[in-house]
């Protein structure tokens, strides 16, 4: 009996020990494939940072900016990274659904027009009397209402070519367009790496010219977020430590980046990553407010832009009802030079 006795507390003990070590599982989607700007989610993951906070977290590709929202809004997966402004359009289409973003990455949006100054593209309004390649699906083409009035551009004086996403680059480096529309970290890229010369490439970020929309963020699955709150925020302290690592060494962020994307060169994505921690994310509002959150007034503003360009089906929507911020790590957490 006592050796029973013995047995069956070893049994408990090891089952108690079981459980408190159990991990969370956290099915997440990126917006893309393993890039430079994807480093600081699989960073996390070599560093074991989601691991300690008791999440077994999978982190798998997508096929774009769409695709990781309708996979958290089928419940697929828990969580995601994404375009707030195409989760905000979804939502409206989808109103019974209510998906949120809980940490913003891309404090400024990466929509842009890439030019050449060789073919006399210097400001927006330069654009006048040029030809501007842009793919009709294209996320920063989306936004070119807005920005033609943001810098009362006359657009009957811009020639739009609707070109498919494999020849715009290539379009642009054989002076076939003076300018297309396209993230700066991927446009840019590839035009500097077909050897246009630097100082022949124009980037004009739409942030920089009007635009008060934010980009992408970490949005939640409702139903995961309702009943797994500490998951979800033991998810986002784990990618704020990333973040920040990735901040201060991005060659080492690049690392977990190459060991998963065999065809990936270091320097490319290198540059793709730094690009993006400058004109993206460690911009002059996170430096002043933290990593992570939104300014609610921006927010708003940001609303009435997509209204410009987008025409909602029901009421449009408040900021809190699209960015929910108790999830965040501490203000300290989040604090970055």
């Amino acid at each position: 009996m006592k050796s029973f006795k013995h047995i069956l507390g070893a049994m408990v003990a090891l089952s108690i020990g079981t459980v408190a070590h159990a991990q969370t599982p956290v099915k997440f989607s990126l917006d893309w494939k393993y890039e430079g700007t994807q480093a600081p989610f699989l960073l996390a993951l070599d560093k074991g940072y989601f691991k300690a906070e008791g999440l077994d977290v999978t982190v798998d590709t997508s096929g774009g900016s769409v695709e990781p929202i309708n996979r958290i809004a089928s419940g697929t997966y828990d969580m995601a990274f994404a375009d707030i402004n195409s989760m905000i359009k979804f939502r409206d289409q989808n109103p019974q659904i209510a998906l949120k973003a809980v940490y913003m990455v891309y404090n400024s949006p990466p929509f842009a027009i890439v030019g050449r100054k060789s073919k006399g593209i210097s400001d927006p309004k330069s654009l006048e009397g040029k030809k501007l390649g842009a793919p009709a699906p294209d996320g920063a083409y989306a936004q070119w209402p807005i920005f033609v009035a943001a810098n009362k551009i006359d657009a009957s004086k811009v020639t739009i070519m609707n070109i498919g996403f494999p020849v715009r680059e290539p379009m642009l480096v054989a002076g076939d367009v003076d300018a297309i529309t396209g993230f700066s970290f991927s446009s840019y890229i590839n035009v500097k790496y077909s050897g246009i010369p630097q100082d022949d490439i124009v980037t004009l970020l739409m942030s920089n010219y009007g635009l008060k929309l934010y980009g992408n963020a970490v949005m939640v699955n409702p139903k995961f977020a309702a009943e797994k709150p500490e998951a979800v925020k033991a998810f986002l302290r784990a990618f704020n430590k990333a973040l920040k690592d990735t901040a201060k060494d991005p060659a080492e962020a690049i690392a977990s980046v190459l060991k998963r994307n065999e065809v990936a060169k270091k320097d490319v994505e290198l540059d793709r990553l730094q690009i993006a921690l400058r004109d993206n994310i460690i911009t002059p509002e996170v430096k002043t407010n933290g990593l992570g959150g939104v300014d609610m007034d921006r927010m708003s503003a940001a609303i009435d832009q997509i209204a410009v360009t987008y025409k909602f089906k029901g009421d449009k929507p408040k900021p809190a009802d699209v960015f929910d911020a108790s999830f965040l790590p501490t203000p300290a957490e989040r604090k970055v030079q």
